[in-house]
């Protein structure tokens, strides 16, 4: 059972900020430049962007976002969990958050862009299980083969 909360937060916090420049970071370690597509946090204050963090005793674990590509469609976006709160359930409950939040919204598809280098394994196999499908590149992406396409649809 996890104790934390999932809320609507800042992306310039500073404990935010940290968080978001680990992600950076490890999706540039992992991903050539050009097919790396991980938001600094300019671009998640952009309207169409909700973001979120998972706090649990004021500590941040957590960070994801909902960017709303149209009236049917979303994206998860800077999904990242603080490798020391890893395998815990923070991930797919934030990923829970955002789908509900999509379909609470009245949208009918959400769809993501993540890596398929050995890294980025974890979070395909999250995102598999929570019933995402592969599908090919959505808004405005590029096929390559750095990068893997899901897409969930929503009832």
């Amino acid at each position: 059972m996890l104790d934390g909360e999932i809320a609507i937060d800042d992306p310039r916090a500073a404990d935010v900020q940290a968080l978001l420049q680990r992600h950076l970071t490890f999706a540039h370690a992992h991903t050539p430049a050009e097919h790396a597509y991980a938001l600094n946090v300019a671009a998640l204050l952009g309207p169409a962007i909700t973001f979120c963090s998972y706090r649990a005793g004021g500590e941040l674990l957590a960070v994801g976002a909902l960017h709303q590509l149209d009236a049917t469609h979303g994206e998860l976006k800077s999904m990242h969990t603080a490798e020391a709160a890893r395998g815990r359930g923070i991930g797919r409950a934030m990923a829970g958050h955002l789908i509900a939040l999509a379909r609470d919204r009245g949208l009918r598809r959400v769809s993501l862009e993540t890596g398929t280098m050995a890294a980025f394994a974890p979070a395909r196999a999250l995102y598999a299980s929570l019933g995402f499908t592969p599908c090919g590149p959505f808004g405005g992406y590029q096929l390559s083969p750095d990068n893997t396409f899901m897409t969930l649809r929503l009832a």
